[in-house]
Formats: structure tokens, sequence, C-alpha cells
């Protein structure tokens, strides 16, 4: 078992290698050569920049009983068949009974910004969304070393 983690932008990095370490399990930050990473307990992969180039990186690693915290629908999509543990920034879980709803919710965003619509970007992040993912990661992590 080992957490991955969609490093790019992601808020919850420190949170994720906390709950590593005090469970002695391995964390792979992974993200393109415009972010600069530096964790010395983490393995660092930097990938070229382009278009779901991290993506890709992350499926080729990711196995099953592995997990995964991205924020992006589209990357839990492609994963979803190789775990059930992939969670977002904020502690909730992607499963198969949602991944349609948010990737039909993101096509139809995506259609709005083309048409020129814009919407408020996200509110700033808080200590109870902090909060809630690291319950929701330890939760995720104790049920996949009971399986492991």
């Amino acid at each position: 078992m080992r957490i991955y983690i969609d490093a790019d932008g992601c808020p919850v990095v420190g949170l994720s290698v906390e709950l590593a370490k005090k469970y002695k399990i391995g964390i792979t930050l992974i993200s393109n050569t415009s972010h600069i990473l530096k964790e010395p307990y983490a393995e660092i992969v930097t990938v070229e920049k382009g278009r779901d180039r991290a993506d890709f990186e992350i499926v080729a690693r990711l196995n099953k009983g592995d997990i995964l915290v991205t924020q992006d629908y589209g990357l839990a999509a492609m994963i979803l068949p190789k775990t059930n543990y992939v969670l977002n920034q904020n502690g909730w879980l992607y499963d198969q009974n949602n991944i349609d709803t948010l990737l039909m919710t993101r096509h139809v965003s995506a259609k709005e910004r083309r048409k020129g619509n814009r919407s408020k970007g996200p509110k700033k992040r808080t200590k109870e969304q902090d909060n809630d993912f690291k319950i929701a990661l330890e939760k995720v992590i104790i049920e996949a070393k009971k399986l492991t």
C-alpha cells in the first residue's frame, strides 16, 4: 500500500505526509515542472509539463490497494478500476456511484466557460476542510491496511 498525491496545487500534501509517517507507509508526490516539491519523507516524481502528464504517471504507478488524493475527476475516473481508495482534498471519496455525476458537472462547466461564462473561484480553504480530510484519509488508511 502506498499513498499517491496528484500534487500540482494540492493543499493537503503536508497532512498526507504526516499520516503516511504515522502509519509507516510510503507516499509519492507527483507533479509537473511548474512545482518544486521538497518533502524528505516522500518520493518526489516530477514530470514534464504537458496535458495530463502527471495523471498518466499516476495511472502507470498506482496498484490495487493504493490510495490516491486528487481533485481531478478525470484522473479519479481512470483510477477507480484499479483501487477503491480515491479521495479529494476535502475528504470525500470518489466512487462508482458519484463519478459519472461529477464528470457530467465538469463537462457542463467546461461548456459554460467556452461560452464566456465565468463562475467564482473556490473559497479560501478552512481548518474544518483540513480536519475533514485528515479524518477521511486516516479512515481509508486503516481500512486499506486491514486488507493487506
